[in-house]
């Protein structure tokens, strides 16, 4: 009897490991996980030399696991085990908290920050000694600065890594945008602000420039469903974020040039909301190089904005008072590069980077 018992099982396990391979083999691959935001690995080609060398069996084993039939199921029964049964605090060091999803950054990555300063540093030398600009710099808090802590989560003090920074860049006035946001600034699902929470940090922003906001705005909301990134990373049950922007006459009539392309858009590139990351709704997500006109101007005043992802979505409500902001991601362009395009000499300049770039700055060229 038990050894009919043991055969059972062993048939069983193979015969549910063999449906799954036959399964895996039959169905079509996967181009993208909407979840993770991804391209999925595609079958590689068998040859030869890939084999020899190794490279045929690492890409057969990264496809097979992109592949996998009920593949982003699994994952979100490994993430549910793992939170609500074995009561571990976070999946993929993402953790929930209030609603809110965040990634576990625990204390400040000193030379990280300081190779960040050292980029802008040049940046300052090659461009901006000896011109009129004025120069400004803020640090955008993580979203840990208002969840982690309270929740029993390591995180750092983002004024500890707005110090560090400010140590580095004493060419700058520094701008403290902390009690301009709290956790409703951001998204519940995404690691970004919400632009629609964003006008407090913007007059903050403005003032300390010596420009006053007056503009109102008309808030849409998209009606397509935004997963976050975090969605995707924690790979758990979460409902999904409204998206919404601001608009009004002004933003609608600026002009937006992307120096990749050489093509004039708008401000909100409305496509993109039916796309994998509708975040960049937003001056049409990550560019290198963006000039944003305003027609109805009163001056000719100007401000650069060297910025990372979070810039796009804050930049369209300073728009009103700068006859041109220009957006430099030089995460995408090197600093050495720039004097192709710009010529600095009287503009305001702002350094406006998120503590999670800042933290992780090898992005930045």
């Amino acid at each position: 009897m038990e050894k009919r018992k043991n055969l059972a099982v062993v048939c069983l396990s193979a015969a549910f490991l063999l449906g799954f391979l036959i399964w895996g083999l039959c169905k079509p691959d996967d181009a993208v996980s909407v979840s993770e935001r991804r391209k999925l690995a595609q079958k590689p080609a068998l040859t030869l030399s890939s084999v020899l060398r190794g490279e045929f069996m690492t890409k057969f084993e990264t496809y097979t696991l992109d592949q996998f039939p009920l593949r982003d199921s699994f994952r979100g029964l490994k993430a549910v085990t793992l939170l609500d049964v074995l009561q571990e605090k976070d999946n993929n060091s993402i953790y929930l908290a209030d609603g809110y999803a965040a990634k576990l950054d625990a204390s400040v990555d000193k030379a990280s920050v300081q190779h960040a300063a050292d980029r802008f540093q040049l940046v300052y030398d090659r461009y901006l000694a000896g011109t009129d600009a004025k120069v400004y710099a803020a640090v955008i808090p993580d979203k840990n600065a208002f969840l982690a802590r309270q929740n029993g989560y390591p995180a750092y003090d983002p004024a500890d890594l707005s110090a560090l920074l400010a140590q580095s860049m004493p060419y700058a006035t520094m701008i403290d945008l902390t009690p301009a946001l709290t956790l409703d600034s951001y998204y519940h699902t995404d690691l970004h602000w919400r632009q629609e929470a964003l006008l407090p940090a913007a007059k903050l922003l403005a003032d300390s420039m010596g420009v006053t906001l007056t503009e109102s705005y008309e808030t849409v909301t998209s009606d397509t469903p935004f997963y976050g990134v975090y969605y995707g990373q924690s790979a758990l049950p979460m409902q999904p974020d409204t998206l919404r922007y601001l608009t009004n006459a002004t933003l609608q009539a600026c002009i937006v040039y992307d120096y990749e392309t050489g093509r004039e858009g708008a401000v909100y590139a409305l496509d993109e909301l039916k796309g994998e990351d509708p975040y960049a709704v937003f001056l049409s997500g990550s560019r290198a190089l963006l000039t944003i006109t305003n027609p109805s101007a009163e001056d000719g005043r100007e401000l650069v904005i060297f910025r990372d992802s979070f810039g796009s979505s804050l930049a369209p409500l300073l728009d009103r008072h700068y006859a041109k902001i220009t957006l430099v991601d030089i995460r995408y362009l090197q600093p050495e590069r720039l004097g192709t395009w710009l010529t600095f000499d009287t503009q305001d300049v702002l350094f406006l980077y998120s503590a999670p770039v800042l933290n992780s700055s090898e992005t930045i060229r």
